[in-house]
């Protein structure tokens, strides 16, 4: 990886970092728009040259078929990771299903870390500090354009709030129905923003019956 990085220009080594630490935040890629905003660059033919230099060199995977597309290889993986840090398992306990799609009504709403007995195993290096995650499988594809497809296993830090835009795990209470959606905050009401262009946003009137249970931190992806 070294001499690989050594053949990188500042701003594909800002690149490959910024895309690092946007999957840290979020739990998702970012779109090319969203790297230019984030290194400075103002033209989306600029980064997506750089993008192709990076997937040469064997340190990005790309997806041309969505927008959020990129994934960074093993290699740049186990470079960002501390090495110290690396190769502690940390065993993140398996709670249950999340829909992606419209919500269906569920036996409990607190995902309880109780009693589990399914676990996922990922390194300390890919995940960060451990505390307070869980996994849930996801049914559903309500949020395929964020890279999240039915099937695949979503990591969750447990949070009672999220910033706009945010993929997270909400429980409507009234309904007594679980769903995963992107959130905006809208005034005197809460947008559940799917990811598919062929479904609709789920708008709640009352932001009391919003109860944010935690936000995706990443996705494992059904193989």
């Amino acid at each position: 990886m070294e001499k690989q990085w050594r053949r990188l220009t500042e701003r594909q080594q800002q690149i490959l970092r910024t895309i690092w630490e946007f999957i840290r935040e979020r739990g998702y890629p970012p779109s090319i728009r969203e790297i230019g905003r984030r290194v400075g660059i103002t033209s989306t033919s600029v980064v997506n040259y750089n993008l192709d230099r990076l997937e040469h060199e064997g340190l990005l995977e790309r997806d041309r078929g969505y927008s959020r597309g990129l994934r960074l290889s093993e290699v740049s993986e186990k470079f960002f990771a501390p090495p110290d840090e690396s190769l502690e398992v940390i065993s993140i306990p398996l709670v249950g299903v999340i829909v992606a799609g419209e919500p269906i009504p569920v036996p409990a709403s607190d995902f309880s870390l109780m009693g589990v007995e399914e676990t996922v195993e990922l390194t300390r290096g890919i995940i960060g500090e451990p505390d307070e995650l869980f996994a849930l499988h996801v049914k559903g594809d309500s949020m395929i354009d964020a890279l999240v497809n039915d099937g695949d296993i979503v990591i969750m830090r447990q949070a009672r709030r999220v910033e706009n835009g945010e993929m997270a795990a909400v429980w409507l209470p009234e309904r007594e129905e679980t769903t995963l959606k992107r959130v905006f905050w809208e005034g005197g009401r809460v947008r559940l923003q799917p990811a598919n262009p062929t479904m609709d946003p789920i708008y709640i009137d009352d932001p009391t019956q919003v109860e944010v249970q935690g936000k995706v931190m990443m996705v494992i992806r059904r193989v």
